[in-house]
């Protein structure tokens, strides 16, 4: 059975046709970088990554590509407030990014693009559209001929007269009509530049991601991805500028995350509401977070509360406690149970539920409940009075398999804190004081397993990770 796609396009289900078999080409929609990424912009990274990775365990080869904006208004204004170079506020957020999302259990993509290291690109991908009449020029601006474009509104399934009534023009724009964007600004007064045919300047939002995919991933690409906010203008605009361009589709399928609420009401900076990465993972388990964010369908909205939270990390907990259960009874076990094929069809059912799920629009929700599954059945197994290590490895590897798709890692090495440690050395000094010397040698075993080195001084007994 293909895995079927909610295309946003169509508004319906379709079984995915890659453009060359066994590949996919897919370009998500990534962060403008100047601040530390919230829960909002977690949340696609974490769904499209668990994306790539389905898709890799269903055998195909996947080119991944995740671009950064690193130059803004928002960029510029936060180097301006801070008193730094935007190349240097930039490339510290991009490593924020890294750091955050790596700890969220996500890989790098193939290709990281920067806007600031593909302006000849941009120029020329904006002459192209002037020449065949999409671009205009207006007081060092280039804008796009919105109407010019037949298409304009099938991803947003908006007409153009529709899309007219909210659209504006803001001070000191000279459009030709309300619903033209920007393709490229003139520079302000002591803003970062870049030199072009019509003068000073730096690109528009819009255009960056349309022609970062073109370069690296061709005319036509399989997927592109991004939240739910990004369909319109953003993705619509990228759809008229790129075909407008090549004369070509753009992307065949569009996938789009929902919201995220905190405590029932939409996240807004605003508001003040938005919650960072870099804060939460300091307060919980990384990986808490990202079963919590695949623990609802990805185009369903989902609310973030403390609660819910606390329900991802006792859920976690329970898949982690059987899979940890398992792998001590097989460390202690080599005898054979009688009833190893009844138990092995029960797994490779679980597993088949799992890809079921999966195949449907990537739902993760019901996913984990496989994995829930999965523990349960390995649960009662554990009850069984004779268990065989052949079932016991199966169990492992079915849940090594499922989890990695969904980035979720079950080894929990637990972090032994230095009071931990203090107190043990004190309890085997005061034990070798009294002559226990069975205690004190448990103790230096303990220690050693702990990976808690020795040392005798002058001072007294010191010690150091090994």
């Amino acid at each position: 059975m293909a895995i079927q796609i909610f295309n946003s396009l169509s508004r319906e289900k379709e079984p995915f046709v890659p453009m060359e078999e066994g590949k996919v080409k897919m370009y998500v929609c990534g962060p403008t970088v100047y601040n530390y990424i919230h829960i909002g912009n977690a949340r696609p990274v974490i769904v499209y990554d668990t994306v790539r990775k389905y898709f890799q365990y269903r055998g195909y080869e996947v080119t991944y590509v995740s671009n950064f904006t690193d130059v803004d208004d928002k960029i510029i204004n936060a180097a301006n407030k801070l008193g730094e170079d935007v190349s240097e506020l930039t490339e510290r957020f991009i490593q924020a990014y890294f750091a955050d999302v790596e700890a969220l259990g996500c890989s790098r993509a193939d290709a990281h693009p920067r806007v600031t290291d593909h302006m000849i690109e941009i120029i020329d991908f904006i002459k192209v559209l002037e020449e065949k009449g999409y671009a205009y020029e207006s007081q060092g601006d280039m804008y796009y001929r919105t109407r010019k474009f037949d298409g304009y509104g099938k991803l947003s399934h908006q007409s153009v007269d529709d899309l007219k009534v909210g659209a504006r023009i803001q001070t000191g724009e000279k459009k030709e009509d309300e619903l033209d964007f920007a393709l490229w600004k003139a520079a302000k007064p002591g803003e970062i530049f870049w030199e072009s045919p019509w003068g000073q300047g730096r690109p528009g939002w819009h255009i960056e991601c349309s022609v970062m995919a073109r370069e690296i991933l061709g005319d036509t690409i399989d997927i592109h991805a991004g939240g739910q906010d990004l369909t319109f203008p953003h993705h619509e605009n990228e759809i008229a500028q790129s075909e407008a361009r090549t004369g070509k589709t753009f992307a065949r399928y569009w996938m789009h995350n929902g919201y995220i609420n905190i405590d029932n009401e939409k996240m807004s900076k605003s508001l003040g509401n938005f919650v960072l990465v870099n804060d939460i993972r300091k307060q919980i388990d990384p990986q808490v977070l990202r079963i919590f964010m695949l623990g609802v369908h990805y185009r369903h909205p989902i609310n973030y509360s403390q609660e819910l939270l606390e329900q991802a990390e006792a859920g976690l907990d329970r898949i982690r406690t059987a899979y940890a259960n398992v792998l001590h009874r097989l460390d202690a076990t080599a005898d054979l149970g009688d009833h190893d094929d009844i138990w092995l069809h029960k797994i490779e059912e679980v597993k088949e539920q799992f890809i079921i799920a999966m195949d449907d629009d990537f739902n993760t929700a019901n996913g984990i409940a496989a994995v829930f599954e999965l523990a349960k059945v390995a649960n009662t197994y554990l009850l069984e009075k004779q268990t065989s290590a052949k079932v016991l490895k199966q169990f492992i590897a079915i849940f090594d398999e499922l989890t990695g798709v969904l980035g979720l890692s079950l080894r929990v090495e637990k972090e032994v804190l230095d009071e931990e440690i203090d107190a043990l050395i004190e309890e085997r000094n005061k034990a070798r004081k009294d002559r226990n010397f069975a205690r004190a040698d448990e103790i230096r075993d303990q220690l050693k397993e702990m990976n808690i080195i020795l040392e005798d001084t002058a001072q007294g007994i010191r010690w150091k990770r090994g």
